[in-house]
């Protein structure tokens, strides 16, 4: 009866994914270019997630009987699949934070030049930006309104062809607190304007560029051997003149200013990787094809065709070094500054102590979500799912079985299991 159930098992899957993708041209890709542990580790991950290969467990229904099972998720954050309950339990808590004051999103960009040194010293780099990114903001915040402003971040590196396009997208406070004789301040800024653009993006750019000097005469003084060589091939001092020749695009706009729809706002620039699985719309012939849109159009959805080969390449070339974080908070977002916005919060006619976040069920989220219970019996439709059974990993000749049988691994929900 039990095998007769996992044959039975709906599942709910995108037509293609990336999974597949790795699981046919993932060895070839191997062959052909070199692939660090990381990276090699999100393709397993990948692979396995919500199958079989990671264990999971079966539920029974108390009235008809019927069983379905489920299997763990990968957690991986460059999986396509996960995070979507890491980041509303995130938003969750940074929801509390929010303050009733304006919010604007900043985005930072820099020179494609720099992308080549940026695929071999990624860490230096993206560090580079963002902390770059954040001087500037907080130098500005001093500057424009005289105190210390609140910043969120999120490091993205690529475009919609997962083309290598590093830039950074920061939620920042329309105000700042400031230090007066009688004490710390809130200052709010205008609702529709923060800094001026223009000036914002040239003091990025010099910013970044005297950074990036410092940084390359720092890794030349103490580097040797081979790591020596190679800091010594590139001209750094030709390279900044190049890149402050140009104009770097910084964008700034107002977010939404509701503290709910400014969170589902930035949701869509957390817990994301370089490409979800509904835009892959064919695989076939050793291709790839996925679906983007062309900014340079008014984003007009077009279908781009790569080889299967280079499609991985430009994903895996997105996967951030170990122990990076791609998400920060500054200034009064820091975690260090709960005290000042209790102050804050006084000032603006709230309770001053921050309320707790609320604490999610796993199983009411999904039924906000998906619009089912998964509670409820999916096959009679009245009884209870309770659970029956947890099974670790099948792999081997188990799950060749199971794949034999028409069964694709794949759980109808893929709850995480901790």
């Amino acid at each position: 009866m039990l095998l007769q159930s996992f044959v039975e098992v709906g599942t709910k899957k995108p037509k293609y994914e990336l999974a597949d993708i790795f699981r046919e041209h993932g060895e070839a890709y191997r062959r052909q270019y070199y692939t660090t542990y990381k990276q090699r580790k999100v393709m397993q991950d990948i692979i396995n997630c919500r199958t079989a290969a990671l264990g999971g467990y079966i539920e029974q229904c108390d009235a008809c009987g019927r069983l379905r099972a489920h299997y763990c998720s990968c957690k991986n954050r460059d999986c396509p699949k996960c995070g979507a309950w890491e980041k509303a339990q995130w938003l969750a808590r940074l929801e509390t934070k929010l303050l009733p004051i304006p919010y604007f999103h900043v985005i930072f960009t820099v020179d494609h030049r720099i992308i080549p040194l940026a695929r071999v010293y990624p860490w230096r780099i993206y560090n580079l930006l963002i902390r770059t990114a954040t001087k500037i903001l907080r130098g500005y915040g001093q500057k424009y309104l005289g105190g210390e402003i609140g910043i969120t971040m999120v490091l993205h590196t690529w475009g919609q062809t997962m083309n290598m396009h590093p830039h950074v997208h920061c939620i920042v406070t329309g105000g700042a607190l400031q230090e007066t004789e009688e004490g710390p301040r809130w200052k709010s800024s205008n609702e529709k304007f923060l800094f001026p653009v223009k000036k914002l993006s040239r003091d990025f750019r010099d910013e970044f560029c005297k950074g990036l000097k410092r940084l390359w005469r720092d890794e030349t003084a103490s580097a040797t051997g081979p790591d020596l060589v190679k800091l010594e091939q590139v001209d750094i001092a030709k390279l900044v003149t190049q890149m402050r020749s140009k104009r770097w695009e910084v964008f700034i706009k107002p977010a939404p200013q509701d503290p709910r729809k400014l969170c589902d706002y930035l949701g869509q620039y957390t817990q994301r990787s370089a490409i979800s699985n509904y835009r892959i719309v064919g695989i076939s012939g050793g291709q790839v094809s996925f679906k983007y849109y062309d900014n340079r159009e008014d984003g007009a959805e077009k279908v781009m065709t790569l080889d299967a080969i280079e499609f991985i390449r430009r994903f895996l070339q997105h996967v951030l070094p170990s122990g990076f974080h791609r998400i920060r908070h500054c200034g009064l977002h820091h975690s260090s500054k709960r005290g000042a916005l209790e102050l804050i919060r006084g000032q603006l006619g709230l309770a001053p102590e921050l309320p707790e976040p609320p604490e999610l069920e796993l199983h009411e989220w999904i039924e906000s979500v998906t619009g089912q219970d998964p509670r409820v019996c999916p096959f009679c439709g009245e009884g209870r799912m309770f659970l029956r059974a947890e099974f670790g990993s099948v792999t081997g000749l188990k799950a060749k079985l199971l794949s034999i049988l028409g069964l694709p691994l794949l759980g109808r929900l893929g709850k995480v299991m901790g």
